[in-house]
């Protein structure tokens, strides 16, 4: 035993506390029964991708539905993945969906919460006082092999077909006595420091998994690294081991590339005498190309990949959110039909009705979500949302938005407060699009496209028949009745049951005649309720309108 503590006195000489010391400085959390504590814990690249996303999005509901804790633990034991502002872009993407983390890092160098340091360089010692204890029980070791050695132990592997990795009689420094491993050290070799696995390859343990039911593997034989040999910090593996015990996680939910490590953690768990945590493997997203093949939705390929593209188009938070639920369990797009005026977070969400094959990421889908989302909120919550977008992304419109409050809301508000809503929008970038026309900034050269009447001399005639004598805005049946008195004295139908009879005694119908002064006046043949439209031009903007398609004509 003393040989022991000399060597791990050797490894880490700058340990001094213990694992005693960090199981009373992180004590069990005080919360209720069932109440889960996930993380989100991403590396510092700097953005949050959709299948991130989801997963984040995932643990921040698990615990929210039991009155739990979410975290974010930032992962930069692989340095050459960290950027620059690499948190504050992290937790900027979590923050355009309204995902915030009970704990973690709040920007680059703070955090709040009484677990940290939540950033796992900053958490050296704490893993170095780990793995002493484990060398102190016989259970870790150096491992001076270099890269060649491991090169040449792998192509025998290979030659033999035999497992790949480092265990049994391929763990060369495994034999090594404690006094040769001291000599190494104190001679300056280099060393990670390795596992000394217990495992047996022929046993077989079980994985309860959350989502997918029992799996079973054969037990950890590999004498893993457990701490590397350049700048001190642990693998993924052990990194995991310490931070999910000691900021006392009870439930892991990871994508599904991480089953295969489940036989590693489980024996680190199991090692240490630690409760390990409930693990949920999530499936991945995917996608259908152009091709036809479904493949994994890809950073490099797929825009919608990136959690910026949702904020540019101005997707709706609360429809992105709406629309991850129904990836993220089976079951909700059935609740949501049933509940549609309920919170999201009055629906609970079941490990059980998540997919295990991977989910379909369809942006239609999406988009259909947004549109129905928005066409229940009020014209006052879509100016003002409407005016936060444009604000970063289009200036100049919302400089008019800002000077035509009253207006935009009262466009906004057409065909809205209905039992069935008009549903155009599909994002807050969409809107521009459906009511440019009631602007006179972007209705200054119209391209007029009208439909069954295009004598240019008929259409200038309706439109100063209309203005002259018919043009009566007091409310809407007496506005529909001029337009169909106008039709009767210019012969067209203003009945279209009549029209429908006999279609030769007249020139058209008062849906023909309807269209000409729609299109006269926005340009479009199909907009929203035309007498709300006309009210809110007004008279004089009517006839100048008018005025400016007949021009255009000649």
């Amino acid at each position: 035993m003393d040989k022991l503590k000399e060597l791990a006195d050797l490894m880490f000489p700058n340990v001094t506390k213990t694992i005693e010391d960090y199981e009373k400085m992180y004590p069990e959390r005080n919360l209720s029964d069932g109440a889960r504590v996930t993380r989100f814990a991403p590396s510092p690249t700097g953005f949050v991708h959709m299948g991130s996303l989801l997963s984040a999005f995932e643990d921040f509901k698990a615990a929210k539905d039991t009155n739990g804790v979410f975290y974010l633990r930032i992962e930069d034991t692989d340095q050459k993945r960290s950027v620059e502002n690499g948190i504050v872009g992290i937790l900027n993407d979590l923050k355009n969906f309204d995902i915030i983390p009970d704990e973690g890092m709040i920007d680059e160098e703070n955090s709040i919460g009484e677990y940290g340091p939540y950033i796992q360089s900053e958490r050296m010692e704490i893993y170095h006082t780990f793995c002493k204890d484990l060398v102190l029980c016989g259970l870790a070791y150096p491992c001076f092999c270099t890269p060649s050695e491991l090169d040449e132990i792998r192509e025998i592997q290979e030659l033999n077909k035999e497992r790949i990795g480092y265990y049994g009689s391929f763990a060369k420094c495994r034999s090594l006595t404690v006094d040769e491993a001291i000599e190494k050290i104190k001679n300056g070799e280099d060393f990670v420091v390795r596992l000394k696995s217990p495992g047996d390859f022929n046993n077989k343990i079980t994985l309860h998994d959350e989502v997918r039911g029992d799996i079973e593997f054969p037990e950890n034989d590999l004498d893993i690294v457990l701490i590397k040999s350049t700048d001190k910090l642990p693998t993924y593996h052990f990194a995991h081991l310490v931070d999910d015990h000691l900021m006392r996680t009870t439930h892991v939910m990871r994508g599904e590339e991480w089953i295969a490590s489940y036989p590693i953690h489980a024996q680190l768990f199991e090692i240490f005498n630690f409760k390990k945590p409930n693990y949920a493997h999530l499936g991945l997203v995917m996608k259908i190309d152009e091709e036809g093949t479904r493949r994994k939705l890809s950073k490099r390929k797929d825009k919608e990949a990136s959690v910026e593209f949702y904020h540019k188009e101005g997707i709706p938070t609360e429809a992105v959110k709406l629309y991850l639920m129904t990836i993220a369990n089976s079951n909700f797009e059935e609740w949501l039909d049933n509940n549609p005026d309920k919170d999201l977070s009055e629906f609970k969400m079941d490990f059980k009705k998540i997919s295990a094959s991977g989910s379909l990421f369809d942006v239609e889908k999406l988009m259909n979500i947004s549109k129905n989302y928005l066409s229940k909120r009020s014209a006052e919550e879509i100016y003002d949302n409407l005016l936060i977008w444009a604000e970063e992304f289009d200036l100049e419109f919302y400089n008019i938005l800002k000077n035509n409050k009253e207006y935009a809301i009262n466009i906004f508000n057409i065909e809205r407060e209905t039992e069935k809503p008009r549903k155009d929008y599909t994002s807050y970038k969409s809107i521009k699009n459906f009511v440019f026309y009631m602007f006179d900034e972007y209705f200054t050269c119209p391209l007029y496209e009208f439909m069954k009447i295009t004598d240019k001399e008929e259409i200038e005639l309706i439109l100063n028949t209309y203005y002259d004598n018919y043009l009566d805005l007091s409310d809407k049946d007496t506005w529909f009745s001029k337009v169909k008195e106008m039709c009767d004295t210019l012969g067209y139908a203003s009945n279209i049951k009549e029209y429908k009879k006999n279609p030769e005694l007249f020139k058209g119908n008062v849906s023909d005649v309807a269209t000409v002064l729609r299109v006269a006046l926005t340009s479009k043949t199909n907009t929203p309720d035309l007498y709300e439209i006309m009210k809110l031009l007004g008279k004089n903007k009517i006839k100048e309108r008018f005025t400016k398609c007949i021009e255009s004509l000649k």
